[in-house]
């Protein structure tokens, strides 16, 4: 496999995770094949690429979703890779996945408050509470309401905001654009970046690679399971072969 092709220089930041040559298989098909990326303290990295170029495999196999044939996954310099997603959420990371993943059957209250079953600060988690509840008033406004009655769009919020309660450093989301009006896509865009802003750093699998590369310091395309090209955000976004591929140009 050769080296993908780098575009623009990377700002150095200390580094929060680090994946390095990830091979992921399900029976006799193989996902990925080497991936490597990290994530720097208080960076948004962007994963792009095609349906089944690897990115919902790559977050999941990240937060112990999916047992990795081989490869090092390292959080905060400890190695984590085959570690289940329940003891990867007290080491700072949380999972907003594909589909939301939030209990349809519960209210919006408890599903917050299940985002924050592992803690034990209750002050702390009360002013976490208040903090999502600022970001996302509808929240507030629909916290006795059952999950599954909400909007497509108030349902994602509700994912962001149950990953918020667990206090993490690293947040991974995988498409959370995926079948929402653009007025509502925008608005959680803007709050990313607002939770990015607070020092949360964001690995962020999105479809729309204009929205996704414009909040992303830096970028991944993954291709049959492998990345092929990565750089800054901006200088990918820039990229000839990027705007053809993903932007219809």
């Amino acid at each position: 496999m050769s080296a993908p092709a780098t575009l623009g220089t990377r700002e150095t930041r200390g580094q929060l995770l680090e994946v390095k040559d990830l091979h992921v298989s399900y029976g006799a098909i193989t996902a990925l094949r080497g991936v490597s990326l990290a994530v720097g303290q208080g960076e948004v990295v962007a994963l792009i690429g095609a349906n089944g170029a690897g990115k919902t495999s790559t977050l999941r196999a990240i937060s112990g979703m999916l047992k990795p044939r081989s490869g090092h996954i390292r959080l905060a310099d400890q190695e984590i890779q085959g570690l289940r997603s329940n003891l990867l959420v007290p080491k700072g990371m949380a999972h907003a996945p594909e589909g939301r993943g939030i209990f349809l059957n519960l209210s919006v209250m408890e599903n917050l408050e299940l985002g924050a079953y592992l803690r034990r600060d209750t002050a702390e988690i009360k002013k976490d509470l208040d903090y999502v509840f600022g970001l996302f008033p509808r929240m507030r406004e629909r916290m006795k309401q059952q999950a599954g009655t909400l909007s497509g769009g108030e349902q994602q919020m509700l994912s962001i905001s149950r990953a918020l309660m667990s206090r993490p450093k690293l947040l991974l989301l995988d498409e959370p654009s995926l079948g929402l009006a653009p007025q509502v896509v925008e608005t959680i865009f803007r709050i990313l970046r607002e939770v990015n802003g607070r020092g949360v750093s964001i690995l962020l699998v999105e479809q729309n690679a204009h929205l996704a590369l414009n909040l992303a310091h830096f970028g991944y395309v993954l291709e049959t399971g492998e990345v092929v090209m990565q750089g800054e955000g901006k200088a990918l976004l820039a990229a000839p072969e990027i705007r053809k591929a993903y932007l219809g140009e």
